[in-house]
C-alpha cells in the first residue's frame, strides 16, 4: 500500500470514528450505504478513475458524489465519501478498497458500541475454521455461479440468531462481494480490523489441547510484552502438533511445538 493511499485510509477512518462518537448515528445503515457504493464503483471503472483523478478539483469530485448518490444513501455516508474523493489515492482501485474497509469498520464500531466486539472477533475466527474444514461449505459460499441472494440466505441460515448481527453482516458482505479475495483471507482482514479498533494485534495460537483461562492470560501477557501492545488470541486446537505452542502474529512465527522439533531432529539425522 502506497503512502498516499495509507494516509487517505487513515484520514477516512478518523472521520468515521469522529462521526460515530455521536450515539445517534445508525452505524448499521451507514455500513450498508458504504457497501452499496462499493458495489457500484467496483463495476464502474471510468467513474472510479474520475473520482481519483488528481488533476480534478476535490470539490468537483465531491459534487459528483452528491449528484450520483444524493437521496440514495444517507447524509453521513455521503459526507464520508465526499471527504474520501477529496483525498489522494495511488490507484483508482484503492478508493474502492478504502470504502469497503470503511463499511466493515462501521460494523465493527457498532459491535464495539454494543459491547460485543470480543464475541465478533471470536465468531469470525471460528467461522473461518469451520469453512477451512468443509470443502462443501466453502464451495457453496464461493460458487461464482450461485446468485448473491442464495449465498446471503445461506449465511443467514448458518449464522442468523446464532452469531452477533455484525458477524453475520460481515460474512454476508464477503460472500456476496468477494472482490477477488479468498473467503479465509477476507475473514482474517475483518479480524485485524476488529483488533485495530482496540489497539491490539491478533495472534494465531496453535496447540494440541485447549488452554485453560489462566494459561491464556499468561500467554497473552507474554505476547503483549513481545509485541509492545495488547494481543487478542485466536486459538486453534490441532492434535497433530503433539505438544507445545505455535504462535503467528502477522508474518512472524514463533515455533515451539513438539512436532516441529521432531521434524528438525529427523532432518538432522538424514543430513
Amino acid at each position: 500500500m502506497s503512502s498516499a493511499t495509507r494516509q487517505s485510509n487513515a484520514a477516512a477512518r478518523e472521520r468515521l470514528e469522529a462521526l460515530t462518537d455521536n450515539a445517534s448515528v445508525d452505524v448499521t445503515a451507514l455500513a450498508a450505504d458504504l457497501l452499496a457504493v462499493t458495489g457500484v464503483l467496483d463495476h464502474e471503472v471510468t467513474l472510479r478513475r474520475i473520482l481519483t483523478d488528481p488533476a480534478t478539483e476535490g470539490q468537483r469530485k465531491a459534487d459528483l458524489i452528491g449528484s450520483l448518490f444524493g437521496g440514495k444513501i444517507g447524509a453521513d455516508a455521503q459526507d464520508l465519501l465526499s471527504g474520501m474523493v477529496r483525498s489522494r489515492w495511488s490507484a483508482p482501485r484503492d478508493l474502492v478498497d478504502g470504502i469497503e474497509q470503511l463499511a466493515a469498520y462501521a460494523e465493527i464500531i457498532g459491535a464495539d458500541r454494543a459491547g460485543a466486539l470480543d464475541e465478533v472477533e471470536d465468531e469470525l475466527f471460528r467461522f473461518g475454521r469451520v469453512v477451512a474444514g468443509s470443502n462443501e461449505l466453502r464451495s457453496a459460499l464461493t460458487d461464482t455461479a450461485a446468485g448473491n441472494a442464495a449465498k446471503a440466505e445461506l449465511v443467514q441460515r448458518l449464522l442468523g440468531g446464532k452469531a452477533k448481527p455484525a458477524t453475520t453482516q460481515l460474512v454476508a458482505s464477503l460472500v456476496t462481494q468477494p472482490r477477488g479475495r479468498s473467503l479465509e483471507g477476507g475473514l482474517e482482514d475483518f479480524s485485524r480490523l476488529a483488533a485495530a479498533r482496540r489497539g491490539r494485534v491478533v495472534a494465531l495460537v496453535t496447540v494440541a489441547v485447549p488452554l485453560s483461562d489462566a494459561q491464556k492470560d499468561r500467554l497473552a501477557a507474554a505476547l503483549a510484552r513481545l509485541a509492545g501492545r495488547p494481543v487478542h488470541l485466536n486459538i486453534d486446537v490441532d492434535p497433530a502438533v503433539l505438544g507445545g505452542v505455535r504462535v503467528q502474529i502477522g508474518d512472524e512465527i514463533i515455533e515451539g511445538t513438539i512436532a516441529n522439533r521432531m521434524d528438525g531432529a529427523r532432518q538432522g539425522l538424514v543430513s
